[in-house]
C-alpha cells in the first residue's frame, strides 16, 4: 500500500456515549456488521457542554472508530439509528499515515 493510497480512504471516527452498556452496544453492531474493524471504548470521562442554552456536566464514554471512508456514510446512519442522544458527535479525522499492514487489516475486516 502506498501512501497515495492511505490518503482519505481510512478515517478515525469519535462519538460518546451516556453509559458503558451504550457504548458497547453501539460498538458491537459496527463491528458486527463490518462497517467498522475496531472500536476502543475510553474510561468515563466528564464532558461539559452546552444544550437547550443550558450548560450541561455530563460522564460520557468516547468511542474510537476506526474504519474505512468508503464505510462512513453506512457508519453514520447505524449511529443515528442506534444512538440514545437527539444529536450525537460524530467527528471524522482522515488517517494519512499510519502502518501499511494496519490499514491492510481494516480494509480485510470491513470487506463484506
Amino acid at each position: 500500500m502506498t501512501a497515495d493510497t492511505m490518503q482519505d480512504d481510512f478515517l478515525l471516527v469519535m462519538t460518546t456515549c451516556p453509559t458503558k452498556e451504550s457504548a458497547t452496544k453501539l460498538a458491537k453492531a459496527l463491528v458486527e456488521a463490518k462497517i467498522a474493524a475496531c472500536i476502543q471504548i475510553s474510561s468515563p470521562m466528564t464532558s461539559i457542554y452546552r444544550w437547550e442554552d443550558e450548560i450541561c456536566e455530563e460522564s460520557e464514554f468516547n468511542l474510537q472508530i476506526k474504519c474505512t471512508a468508503q464505510n462512513y456514510s453506512a457508519l453514520e446512519v447505524k449511529v443515528k439509528q442506534l444512538h440514545p442522544y437527539q444529536v450525537p458527535e460524530l467527528i471524522a479525522v482522515s488517517l494519512t499515515n499510519g502502518l501499511p499492514a494496519y490499514f491492510d487489516w481494516i480494509k480485510e475486516t470491513t470487506t463484506p
